[in-house]
Parts: structure tokens; sequence; C-alpha cells
């Protein structure tokens, strides 16, 4: 029991309130549809970045390394300015969807370097330039890229080259719960003095406007270097700060008079620090030294090469000498998180791949935010504020009014999604079990409760549209995550899976009664999460009318329907009840599986006999069907559907054995074309999958082809086989393609900031792994499968799983020559001293080179390789 496993169970056990406060804000506030009142739903302009500095938010906050209490009361994060920029850097800089080249992506240079679980201790860097910020540059360049181009990104301006900027270590520290010591290093990487003005900023959400009667907080100065806050919420909090900065007190109140050409209701606006330290505006802050937002300003010279520190402390507590411990205390915590995160590695690891996993669990704890949206307030407004345009009623969301949000999330990124996303939370809760399994519950508990998931069982999507269809991964999240706390603690959470499986049992009920419109099992899903994979969009109407049913639609419900059945089997166990409950679901399963197969019949499934590969089926409106004999990892998501129990386990559950065996009499024909479940071989496990050995090797045979699926770094998206000969489709008189392109994407299909036709993603890979594995478990060595195809060498299911992790590693790790792929081959990422060890988690992969892309902060399903690692 080391320390910060202590401050874990603590937490748990709500002996003492670790969470309280960690780093909740978000580094995008602005362009977020909480934020949007527009008559026409465009988020990205409703609020800009350059309007972000004097807009007050309605329903969170946003800063550079930040921290908040767990309900946003208060915030504290950091604003720089170099002395030539025309703004204070107080927030990421980035393009909007309709900016960038391949959409959406932030232009800054900041890494997640550490976090432990109780946020007792955090560090990250962000990479300041010593000149002018290129805001013009980035968005003019990237506005003549076309999408055939890569993106531009701040490294490629030069401004780092001559190594002339600021590395400035953000970390924080916790003495108790409700003490916190931050600590800001920064390094001045050139060769010449510079100056930088630091400028820790706290200041009080704006609570005050939005609500009736709600108390106003303040923030004064009490003596030279403290300031009080006095919160009805929150309480009494007292800031110090290190040395004698001057203090500088305004409003968090929107600057009306620079937005909208109105009056301002106070001379103090929340963007008045920056007109007093940038455009000298003696009037911007108040001389009485109090308000609701505050800075603690302080002018620093720095030599060539060297660094200085500058602490703040945030504390409930009265003190006389607030920094009198505070290098030993953070010597501590970083201690405490070593030997945290030492037992956490796997035995023989590496020191690069345990950095490597580290700060994937850092990004995934960083990214924590405050998630507050209350629908029905959003749609109609608040009292005493103009009424939104009435479209909004019929619009974005209106027809989810019940959902109402105020909670600490794990969001996808910090900045391009920052707001929560269903099938991203399942994965990232797999992840976090490893480190948090009661924050993984209690994030799953989240999703799944009255206030989240639909009155009908939809659970939602994302803020974009709450309505959209993901694939259904939570019942394995679930069943993954009490795997995990019954491998640490020897005894599963029986009444969390309880819990969850009920609220579960209501959205599988969804999928059935929404998404089989045919009533055939076969499952059309819409969105499903892989945006642009397709011939066309999968989630609108087919053109000239017809019906997409979809291989993994179907897929990701049968691996639900086992999902379901697994848990239901364990619950049995505890109360016999549940024992039905796993029938049904088994029998369910069954008619997915003959429904996905051909069964002797073209018509009828989904399966290609010529091909031996899963397809796409269109129905069209005359009767007639097309197989889209597209080769995607659509037509592999069949090996997820498969589930181990033992023969002990099995033995015990008499009426699920009588019940198969009846319907093994029945309808043989749908046993057929599953496993065996009633042999068992190796350990004497059992085995029930889509899939029986001849289906899996041959999507193998496609999977393990270097030619098609295989990467040096993971399994494609798309058959490389595209890329020289596209694949053709033609409807309604109009051609569609869909080519093989490793990178970003070349369509606007779904906004083209993610491409699905040929990168590498980390979920899709991750399940495949996971399968693999699963398959050896109970086909043991004896079952051998060439790898890679074509080599003329075959090895065990358990050693390709092995091998495609490694590659999956490979990603993140240096090779040979010192590099690591994701950085693409810049030279500077690679061998700079300063930037070499600084990984960052994209959202997708290069499936060529490894490189990353997309989101570049994209920890949440990406932190799954701290799992591979």
């Amino acid at each position: 029991m080391n320390a910060e496993q202590l401050r874990i169970n603590q937490q748990d056990t709500k002996e003492l309130h670790w969470l309280k406060w960690g780093p909740y804000l978000a580094e995008r506030q602005w362009g977020t549809v909480r934020e949007d009142y527009s008559a026409n739903g465009d988020a990205w302009n409703y609020i800009t970045h350059d309007m972000a500095r004097s807009k007050a938010y309605r329903w969170g906050e946003e800063g550079i390394g930040g921290l908040s209490d767990d309900c946003q009361h208060l915030c504290l994060s950091l604003a720089l300015w170099n002395g030539k920029d025309h703004i204070l850097k107080e927030r990421m800089f980035g393009l909007t969807n309709s900016e960038g080249n391949h959409g959406e992506d932030v232009k800054e240079l900041y890494y997640y370097l550490d976090n432990t679980p109780s946020h007792s201790y955090g560090k990250m860097l962000y990479k300041y330039p010593q000149s002018a910020f290129p805001y013009e540059q980035l968005i003019k360049e990237n506005a003549r890229r076309t999408r055939l181009d890569p993106e531009f990104e701040l490294i490629d301006t030069g401004m780092f080259d001559k190594d002339e900027y600021f590395d400035v270590f953000i970390e924080f520290a916790k003495s108790a719960p409700e003490d916190i010591t931050i600590r800001y290093t920064i390094y001045n990487r050139s060769n010449q003095e510079s100056e930088l003005h630091l400028l820790p900023q706290v200041w009080l959400r704006n609570t005050w406007d939005w609500t009736d009667g709600s108390a106003r907080p303040q923030l004064y100065q009490q003596g030279d270097n403290q300031v009080m806050v006095k919160c009805q919420d929150l309480g009494e909090y007292y800031l110090y700060a290190d040395g004698q900065p001057q203090w500088l007190f305004t409003e968090n109140e929107t600057n009306d008079q620079r937005l909208y050409n109105s009056a301002n209701i106070t001379p103090y606006t929340k963007d008045g620090i920056n007109n007093y330290v940038v455009n000298q505006d003696k009037e911007a802050i108040n001389p009485k030294q109090e308000g609701t937002k505050v800075a603690a300003w302080y002018t620093l010279t720095i030599k060539p090469k060297e660094s200085t520190v500058v602490y703040l402390r945030l504390t409930n507590a009265v003190l006389e000498q607030p920094f009198g411990q505070a290098e030993q205390l953070f010597t501590n915590r970083i201690a405490e998180a070593d030997a945290f995160y030492e037992g956490k590695a796997t035995t023989g690891a590496t020191a690069d791949e345990k950095l490597v996993q580290r700060q994937a669990w850092a990004g995934m704890l960083w990214s924590k935010q405050f998630y507050a949206y209350k629908v029905k307030r959003w749609l109609d407004g608040d009292p005493g504020e103009p009424e939104p345009p009435g479209s909004r009623q019929h619009g974005r969301n209106s027809h989810w009014k019940h959902f109402l949000a105020q909670n600490i999330l794990s969001m996808p990124d910090t900045w391009e999604y920052p707001w929560f996303a269903a099938w991203d939370l399942a994965f990232h809760c797999i992840t976090f079990a490893s480190i948090d399994v009661g924050f993984a519950k209690q994030q799953l508990q989240l999703l799944v409760n009255a206030d989240f998931m639909h009155p009908n069982g939809q659970l939602p999507a994302y803020e974009w549209d709450f309505g959209d269809a993901n694939p259904p991964v939570h019942g394995l999240a679930a069943w993954m995550v009490y795997e995990a706390e019954r491998k640490q603690t020897g005894q599963g959470d029986i009444r969390f899976l309880e819990e969850i499986f009920q609220k579960l049992l209501m959205n599988f009920t969804w999928w059935v009664n929404r998404k089989d419109s045919e009533g055939n099992n076969i499952f059309e899903g819409g969105f499903l999460g892989l945006d642009n994979i397709g011939v066309f969009n999968r989630s609108a109407p087919v053109p000239g009318g017809g019906l997409l049913e979809q291989a993994d639609g179907t897929s990701w419900m049968a691996m639900y329907a086992l999902n379901m059945m697994r848990i239901a089997m364990e619950l049995a166990t505890h109360n016999n009840v549940y024992e039905s409950m796993a029938i049904k679901f088994g029998e369910h399963f069954l008619y997915i599986a003959g429904s996905i197969a051909s069964m002797g019949d073209d018509t009828n499934g989904l399966w290609d006999d010529q091909d031996e590969f899963y397809y796409d089926l269109l129905r069209k409106p005359d009767g007639n069907f097309d197989r889209l004999r597209l080769r995607t990892i659509v037509g592999l998501t069949p090996m997820f559907a498969s589930i181990i129990w033992s023969e002990a386990r099995w033995k015990n559950l008499p009426q699920l054995n009588a019940r198969l065996d009846w319907f093994m009499k029945q309808r043989p024909d749908l046993v057929a074309l599953v496993s065996r479940w009633k042999d068992t071989q190796g350990d004497e496990d059992h085995l029930f999958s889509l899939l029986r050995g001849h289906r899996m090797k041959m999507l193998l045979r496609r999977m393990l082809d270097p030619n098609e699926f295989l990467s040096d770094y993971g399994i494609r998206s798309v058959s490389k086989v595209y890329g020289e000969h596209p694949f053709e489709y033609a409807i309604q008189g109009e051609a569609y393609e869909v080519k093989y392109t490793p990178a970003e994407s070349e369509t606007g299909m779904f906004g083209g900031n993610s491409n699905w036709r040929g990168p590498i993603w980390m979920p899709v890979n991750f399940l495949l792994v996971d399968a693999l594995y699963r398959f050896h478990e109970y086909y043991s060595d004896d079952f051998r499968v060439e790898y890679p195809t074509g080599s003329g060498e075959y090895s065990s299911l358990h050693e390709i799983g092995d091998a495609i992790a490694g590659r999956l590693k490979n990603i993140f790790l240096r090779n040979a020559g010192g590099e690591r792929p994701v950085f693409g081959g810049h030279p500077k990422l690679n061998h700079d001293e300063h930037f070499k060890d600084y990984v960052l988690f994209h959202e997708y992969f290069h499936g060529d080179n490894g490189k990353g892309l997309g989101a570049s902060h994209q920890t949440g399903w990406t932190g799954l390789i701290a799992n591979l690692l």
C-alpha cells in the first residue's frame, strides 16, 4: 500500500475528498455547442478565439495548465506574455473547422507529462515562442492548403529552429485535499537574455449573471502576497504568491462594448488584465484591489540557458509561511508518484516503455474536465437574458431536454473534443481501470444514469448531436472494469455490475427497436463511429433510397449480446434470477449470428463466400441487393464477438445449459454457424463466438497481409489494395469512390478532420488484439496461422496478438535510429533533447509510417496504448 494508493482508497471510501480539486479546466470552451446561442447552430463562429478573452462563458471555463474545484466555482490557470504578442497567451490557439485544411486543430506545443489518480501531483509543459506568436501565418497558410496537403503546424513556422522559446513547466502538488502548491519553472532555451511576463490567474466562474438570487463571490487583496477568496458555494480560500507580484483585479464579465458595441455593466471586464498589460490601459483594472478575477503579475528576466521558479499556493487555511516546505512537498509527491507507477508498469518493461506509458496515463488524467450542460435551460434561455431564437427548439439536441450534467468527465481531449463522447468514454474506462478503478466505475455509472441516458434507452453520443448512434461497447467496458478490479483485489464489485447490467438492458432494447428496421437481426446502426469509411455517408439515407445493412453494426450488436450474456452469467452465480437473462442474450446472439451469415442464401447475409469476407449489404427499393465488396475494418469486426467461460461456471448454470441443449436440437442451422460452445479444449474453457475456425482463418489471411491490412504499426482501417486501385460503385447515375488514404482525409465527409479510409486507429486495434488473445485462450498453441500472410511462417494467435501490440507500441517508442515514428520523421522532435522524450497521443496514425494525425492530444482512447504496454 503506497501513499498514492492510500489516497485513492480514501477517495473511494469518502474518507477524504482528494478529487475536490483537479485539472478540470478545458483548453477550449469557445466554439463549443454549450456556449452557442446562435440561430443557425454555428458554434465555431458564435464565440471565436478572438472573442474568448472578452466573453464571460455560461457553462464552463478554459485555461492553460488549469485547475478548478469539482463544481468549477474557482479556477486557476496561467497567462504569459513575451512582450511582442498582441494579446496575452491565456488560452490555446487553434483553427476552427472551416479554417483548417483538415478541419479544426490546435496549433500549440504542449505536453501532459505526469499526473496521479488523486491529483496529488501533476506536471505539464507549454512551449512559448519568444517572438510574436504567428496567429495570422497559421490561419493564412492552412487556408491556402488543400485537403491533399498536410496540415501546417506551429513547429513548421520555424519559430523553434533557433531555440528562441521558453519551456514553461507547470506543476502542482497537494499537501491536503484543499491545499495545493503550484510551481512554475521557466527555462530560457535561447542564447540571449529574455524577458517573460508570468501571470498566474485566479477567477470565479460567472454564475451570478445566469441565476436569479445567486450570491456574487469576491476576491480581494490581503497584504502584499495574499488574496482572499469568498464564495458562498465553495467557502473561504487563500491565494498566496511567491515574492512581490503586482496584483491586477478585474471582473469576470463580458466586454459588451468591444464585442457588441453596447454599454458595459462594469468598467472592469474579463479582458481587463489583458488590456492593462498589453495595451497599457490604466483604467482596465480595479484600483480597489477587488473583483472576481485576479492575476499575480511577475516580470521575469531570464539569462540564456537558465531558469527561474515561481510558487503559488491555494488553500483553505491561513498560513504564516506558505512556501517554507514547497520544495520538499514536490520531492515527496514525485517520489510517491514514481512508486505508484512503478507498481503499475509491466515487469521487465524498458525505461522508454515506462516513459510512454506514464505519459499516456498523464494525458488521460489531465483530460478530466468539469462538464456542465442543462439542455432544457440551454434551449429555453436564462431568466433576464435575451430569448434564444425559436429555431433552437427544433434543432440540435432538442429531443434531449432531460439531459442534465454538472460532473467531472473523462474527455477525448481538452481542445478538439472538450466534451464527452459515449464510445470514447467506454475505452477511457478500460484504461482508467488499471490505475483508478473507482473512477472508471463512476464514469460508466454516470453515462447510464437518468440524467444522461434518454428515457427510451439511448445513450447520448456527443455534444454536437446526442442523437447519433455510437458503437455499443459499454457492455465490454463494464466487464473489463469489473474484471480489472477482481484481479487487483481478488473480488469483483457485483453491485456495480448489476446496476450497469440493468441500465444496459434498456440500451440494448433501444438498439433492437430502433436500429433493426427489418426485424431480421441485421443492424443499420447509423454513424457507428466509423465516419467516412464507407462508399457514402453511412449515417444518412442511402442515395436513391434503399437500406444499408452494416456488417459492423450487426457485429457490434453480436458483441453486445455476448457481453450481456457474460455479465448475466456472472450475476447468476450470485443470484439465479439472472440465469434467464443469460438465456435470453445467448439466444439473441444466435439469431444475430444466423443473420450475419449467408446460410447458403446470398440474399440473406453479410458473409461473402466468393471473397470469404464480411461486407455491407445494400438493399434497393426494387427488391434487388448489392453486396458492397469493399474490404475495410468493418469486415473484421465479427472477430470482436466472442466470450469464454470455464467448465466449472458452465456446470453451475443448469437452466442455461439445458436451454442451449434444447436450442441445439431445434435450430441446428444456427448452432452450426458459431463456435462449438459444448466442446472444451485446452483447460476446459468454452467459447461462444461468431466465428468458427475456418472463417476466422480467412479473415486473418486478409488482416495479416502487408499488402492489405497489416502495417508496420498496426492494422489499417482500409485495405492497402485500394491505393492503386480505388473501389468504385455507381448508384442513381452517380459514381462513388473509396481510396486507401493512409494519412489525413481527402474528403469533406464529416468535416474531413478524421479519416477511417486507411490510417491506424487505436480502439479497433485494441479490440482486435484482445480478440486474438481470447481465441488463443480457447484454441491454445495448436491453432496456428500464417503470419505475415505469404511469409511461410506460422504463429499462435497469442503470438500474433503480441506482435500486433508490438507494432502499435512501436508508433511511440524510439527505434534503432533513435526516432519515434509518431513524430513523422521531424528532426527536431526526434533528436532535440528538449523535444524527443515528450510524446503526443494522436487521434489516429499514418497507415504506412506511423505518424500521428488528427487531434494531437487525444490520449482518450489512444491511451489504450498504456494497456498494450
